[in-house]
């Protein structure tokens, strides 16, 4: 197969093209609540009266470079996100995508070789799993991509996170003590339709990103509040993707660092002005707790 630097089409096995190179495409910011309001959104049906959301996007046109080629000059704990390739997998696409395709399969099968590939990739002591999404470019998915950029947690949601699925932990493991070692989260992403041309993931590297960017949203599930992070646009931002992800490709996400919480990793999935129309986009993200 061959690939370029430039904003082309590319030939590719299993599709006729490949888009590639830098691109500029809509990625579409937070603009707040024009009361100055607290924001939130609701994960479900929001209470009679009340709006899905009270703040809106702001659609900004982004240069976003294509990682394709140069995928070792980016890490975790500089950019928060790192692109990782040749990882092996025995859990096939209908694990996630069939009509029977359930949770607890993904959990039993899949879940084992995320915590590996964290163990090995990161160095950490223990990787604790806590949920996966699968999403489907296609107006009948339960879960579509997500065009918002945002961050998936905060400090607030993080040790949350850590206070509400500690307890879960393998009695056959000494149970974690956060405040005595670094605590991370991470999400790992797998193309499940590769290779990825429409709708791929767009994520900011962490130091272009100021703190002043950012906004807690308060995430509203029905028995729960959650948090995760908008994110505004600001002048010098530098937005990546990696082009045409294959089977064996994966990216982790780094969305919070309790030793450094300037390294996060603003994302969101665009419209790629350059793909095929039609071409769906499929993928599966899991997000877990890394101790140590």
């Amino acid at each position: 197969m061959t690939r370029t630097t430039t904003s082309t089409l590319t030939p590719h096995s299993h599709s006729p093209f490949i888009p590639c190179g830098p691109v500029t495409a809509t990625l579409n910011f937070y603009n707040p609540p024009p009361s100055g309001a607290k924001p939130y959104n609701y994960v479900e049906q929001p209470p009679p009266g009340e709006p899905q959301r009270n703040f809106s996007d702001t659609a900004h046109p982004t240069t976003i470079n294509d990682i394709r080629g140069r995928e070792d000059l980016f890490s975790l704990d500089t950019h928060a996100f790192a692109a990782l390739q040749d990882i092996p997998s025995k859990v096939p696409r209908h694990t996630f995508l069939s009509s029977d395709a359930n949770d607890e399969a993904i959990k039993s099968h899949y879940y084992p070789e995320i915590e590996r590939l964290l163990l090995a990739q990161t160095g950490a002591k223990q990787v604790l799993i806590f949920d996966h999404t699968v999403r489907r470019a296609d107006p009948a998915a339960s879960r579509n991509p997500v065009t918002r950029v945002h961050i998936d947690q905060t400090a607030r949601s993080a040790a949350q996170r850590v206070e509400l699925h500690l307890p879960s932990a393998s009695s056959s493991s000494p149970t974690p003590k956060p405040e005595d070692q670094r605590v991370r989260i991470i999400n790992v992403w797998r193309p499940l339709s590769p290779p990825i041309t429409a709708y791929p993931l767009a994520f900011a590297s962490a130091p272009s990103v100021p703190d002043t960017a950012i906004a807690p949203v308060e995430h509203r599930y029905p028995t729960r509040t959650g948090e995760t992070a908008a994110v505004a646009w600001t002048e010098g931002q530098e937005w990546w993707y990696w082009s045409g992800m294959e089977e064996g490709e994966r990216v982790l996400l780094q969305c919070w660092d309790s030793e450094n919480s300037g390294v996060r990793v603003p994302h969101a999935a665009f419209v790629d002005p350059r793909s095929e129309e039609g071409v769906g986009r499929e993928s599966v993200e899991v997000r877990a707790l890394v101790f140590g």
